[in-house]
């Protein structure tokens, strides 16, 4: 009961701010294009800010455990082909289909991920996580836009210059580039812009987690189908199951086991529902997975938190 109490003590003060942000879009404080300005300012500024802070003070050659980051490829590519398999067999529709698997494997690690390792492990892991999602980011977007594409036929329009170029000019990656030589070379940030940038750090999760809370609508709940339903137990429950157990198998544990199983259990990532709808998939399933699994979350990741520290593991 004491670790249940401890896990559930760093788990939801993550998602009451998420369903503050939902109280205040109800309450008229906070609006549609308070959420859209907000996420732009995240993506662009603050988050590259706080991944930027994380990495140029730690030591690449200690803190990082690669293999890790192939663990979680592996695991998001296999994940990614299985739940693509089992779209073809139960989703009859191609516009289904494209958001289907976009739910089941694309989590929202940068947002919802860090938050949580902030919470549980402290800024001492906050870097290892900011650099296992420099790692994620480009085959999580290439992956989406596949998945986005190809089901509906329009691989043609799939163009490998402009999504390398997509994921160069990505703000997260170029914070992480920037980083590295810091990190590296040991290199000192003046004192007044390293202020700067941890004042710009301090604000990317809140702000983050209150245009997910903005953005949610529960009244979708009750148009949720089944396929929506399905999305999320796979994204929420096997997929998180079978990563974690691949990697107690494999010998994981501790803090590397923790981040693992964060990645894989977070709820799907909000870039699922804006690209579903720029490419003319269907944005009200993708919207209905992401409620479902945001609010599903917080039973699965605070269950999955306690079972692993109850027993030693993390």
């Amino acid at each position: 009961m004491q670790n249940f109490l401890l896990v559930l003590s760093l788990v939801i003060p993550v998602f009451l701010i998420v369903a503050l942000g939902y109280v205040l879009k109800k309450a008229g404080l906070i609006n549609d294009n308070f959420v859209k300005l907000s996420s732009k300012i995240v993506f662009t500024v603050s988050l590259p800010a706080l991944i930027f802070s994380e990495i140029s003070v730690i030591d690449l050659s200690e803190e990082v455990n690669f293999l890790v980051v192939v663990f979680i490829y592996a695991g998001t590519l296999i994940s990614f082909g299985l739940v693509w398999i089992t779209a073809l067999v139960f989703v009859k529709k191609p516009t289904d289909q494209t958001v289907f698997i976009q739910g089941g494997f694309r989590g929202n690690f940068a947002i919802v991920g860090l938050a949580l390792i902030a919470n549980i492990y402290g800024s001492v892991n906050l870097g290892k996580a900011s650099l296992v999602l420099a790692f994620t980011i480009p085959l999580y977007n290439i992956l989406s836009v596949i998945a986005l594409t190809v089901p509906l036929h329009k691989s043609d329009n799939f163009s490998y210059p402009g999504t390398l170029l997509e994921i160069v000019k990505n703000p997260l990656i170029i914070a992480v580039m920037a980083a590295i030589p810091f990190s590296v070379f040991n290199i000192p940030i003046p004192y007044t812009l390293s202020t700067t940038i941890n004042y710009l750090a301090k604000l990317a999760l809140p702000l983050a987690l209150l245009g997910i809370g903005g953005f949610l609508d529960l009244g979708d709940l009750l148009h949720s189908s089944a396929d929506a339903f399905f999305a999320s137990v796979i994204k929420l429950v096997l997929i998180p199951i079978a990563a974690t157990l691949a990697a107690l198998w494999m010998g994981f544990r501790g803090d590397d086991l923790g981040i693992i199983f964060i990645l894989f259990s977070c709820p799907t990532a909000i870039a699922s529902f804006i690209m579903a709808e720029a490419m003319g998939s269907n944005s009200r399933l993708a919207a209905n997975i992401l409620l479902i699994t945001t609010l599903g979350s917080v039973l699965t990741i605070t269950l999955g938190l306690f079972i692993l520290k109850e027993n030693g593991l993390i």
